[in-house]
């Protein structure tokens, strides 16, 4: 039976990829297992927060557990409040001759984590200009989602819930709404806590899943790696098969006809 996924490949900009599932590299217990970790991932795409690691390659670094033939590197802006933080940190990356795609991640508040709007459009803006191939981080506003589309990101990465929480899609009518108006791919970040939360955002019709906790904070982060690739295949799957019509009342999958009587 031919595969209809087989040809089914994620296009961010001029690149494409094979896996949906993009993955973080924090709050594993050392870097071996953060490398073992992504590789059961089957992730093509991981994401490091530029101002939290040893940019130095002659000191040990988290950097030395992502093999660079094997994944795209794509750093990220995590820890920046400002515009001018999250477009100096995208230079530097830059500077040090990382690829020019990258994940905007612009913070308003420190408690909840949530992005700041205004500075987030603001740094999209200086990026995109730049030549940079922006991923912004965002909350789950089909507004907000539009202006950056609009601006020319090469994604927008809507969370499901504040970063770090686990709590699942909060507002999955949101996500649909975005979905709707999308133009370029929307990735679901932030607040995958479980197997079954990936497969809910990739059954909605998003395009891919950006996680870390939900992995790195498992009990067995390996086998949650391994359970993330399979969920986010399946709901991908899922949504291409297209859901049989939620019903009121029973219908039979025996025919009614022709019963012995």
């Amino acid at each position: 039976m031919t595969d209809t996924t087989e040809h089914d490949l994620l296009r961010i900009g001029s690149r494409t990829f094979r896996s949906r599932l993009i993955v973080g590299t924090g709050k594993y217990r050392d870097v071996e297992q953060t490398r073992e970790a992504l590789r059961l991932s089957g992730a093509e795409i991981v994401t490091v927060a530029l101002r939290r690691v040893e940019l130095d390659r002659s000191k040990p670094s988290l950097l030395d557990a992502i093999d660079p033939k094997r994944y795209l590197l794509l750093p990220n802006t995590a820890g920046c409040y400002t515009a001018d933080e999250a477009v100096r940190t995208c230079l530097l990356a830059r500077e040090l001759g990382m690829a020019a795609m990258v994940k905007l991640e612009v913070i308003g508040d420190s408690k909840t984590l949530f992005p700041d709007n205004e500075q987030t459009l603001a740094a999209a803006a200086i990026l995109v200009k730049e030549g940079f191939v922006v991923l912004p981080y965002t909350n789950d506003d089909p507004v907000m989602a539009r202006k950056l589309q609009d601006l020319g990101c090469a994604a927008v990465m809507p969370l499901a819930a504040p970063i770090g929480s686990g709590l699942g899609i909060r507002n999955p009518h949101n996500i649909r709404i975005i979905l709707e108006q999308a133009t370029v791919p929307i990735i679901v970040d932030a607040g995958v806590g479980t197997a079954s939360d990936a497969a809910i955002a990739m059954e909605l019709g998003c395009d891919g899943v950006l996680m870390n906790t939900g992995i790195a904070g498992a009990r067995n982060p390996l086998l949650m790696a391994e359970a993330m690739r399979e969920a986010v295949s399946a709901g991908r799957k899922a949504f291409l098969a297209g859901r049989m019509a939620k019903k009121l009342y029973a219908s039979a999958s025996s025919p009614a006809s022709g019963l012995i009587e």
